[in-house]
């Protein structure tokens, strides 16, 4: 809130926001919190584009966002609603260390959540809340995450130009290593198949970006992180184009996988629905890839639907 408010003072700040009272003393001082609809309809006081921001979190503009306004507590609960995907309420809840019936009251509308829970819930349904942050203000000027915001981006850098080190750290929670009395060189290298130079290098990338360290002679992770690539289009393309490739190289072992085609033809409105499905396939995936336990296998998932038509062909040129 001190970021949103820039240069004016807390008793300006609060009268453009629309009380007569210092609201935002109250708020950033921590006595008091706004409620989440407060804090998106102050972010758009201060000059910044909510539908914009939300738009740029999502990588596209959320479907909700034509039926609610985006500052309102209707907007609040569809964001939150939508985040969540499949996931039931009380798995939601239980996340959140919340009543169930607090939070089905946020997501339907019928109650306001205030700016900390709406961010818990944010973290707990996307994993992403530092992304969400940085949609609307510069996180690095944030004391709270300046340096959890620093390590996400050496983390995002790392699986940019080194794209095994995630397949590396992976392999680091599997409950097979560390069972491990010390660390074995090459056996990180065997598990995925790959060089045991390609393995060093990324267990020193890594320990550099300070992603991991070494504990009585085995390496742990030092802050399990969700990266999200699309934050530069140009790298999330390359980084995309790579998986596939290793994808395509593991398809000469039919049998170590599962690689299916489908070519059809459709509506576009169900094109539509097919997306959405995708979507919801692929945040129910990443919610029982959160709650996994124990870790014992590496995977690499890799989805592909491309249109084929002419039309298609003309948009992209």
């Amino acid at each position: 809130m001190r970021e949103l408010r820039g240069g004016r003072s807390q008793n300006a700040f609060s009268r453009r926001l629309g009380y007569r009272t210092n609201v935002a003393y109250a708020w950033e001082s921590g006595r008091a919190f706004p409620t989440a609809a407060s804090a998106l309809l102050a972010a758009a006081r201060s000059g910044i584009d909510v539908p914009a921001a939300l738009t740029r979190f999502y990588r596209r503009q959320p479907a909700w966002l034509d039926r609610a306004e985006a500052t309102s507590p209707a907007g609040v609960a569809a964001l939150l609603d939508d985040l969540r995907g499949r996931s039931s309420i009380v798995d939601l809840a239980r996340s959140c260390d919340r009543n169930r019936f607090a939070v089905a009251r946020w997501l339907r509308g019928q109650a306001e959540p205030r700016l900390p829970d709406f961010f818990l819930l944010i973290d707990r349904s996307s994993t992403r809340l530092l992304d969400w942050l940085s949609s609307f203000v510069n996180p690095s000027r944030l004391p709270s995450i300046g340096r959890a915001w620093s390590a996400l981006e050496e983390a995002r850098r790392s699986a940019y130009d080194a794209p095994w080190t995630q397949a590396v750290l992976r392999c680091l929670e599997l409950g097979e290593y560390r069972a491990l009395p010390r660390h074995v060189r090459g056996w990180i290298a065997a598990k995925v198949g790959i060089s045991e130079a390609e393995e060093q290098q990324c267990l020193r990338l890594l320990h550099r970006t300070g992603q991991i360290f070494l504990r009585r002679g085995r390496w742990e992770i030092r802050q399990v992180m969700a990266i999200d690539t699309r934050r530069d289009a140009a790298a999330e393309l390359r980084v995309k184009r790579w998986w596939t490739e290793v994808a395509l190289g593991r398809l000469s072992n039919p049998d170590c996988g599962i690689f299916s085609y489908n070519v059809f033809a459709v509506s576009a409105s169900d094109l539509a629905r097919i997306n959405q499905l995708y979507r919801s396939y692929f945040a129910e995936m990443r919610a029982i890839i959160a709650k996994s336990e124990p870790s014992e296998r590496v995977v690499l998932s890799c989805l592909q639907m491309v249109p084929l038509d002419s039309d298609t062909v003309e948009m992209q040129n």
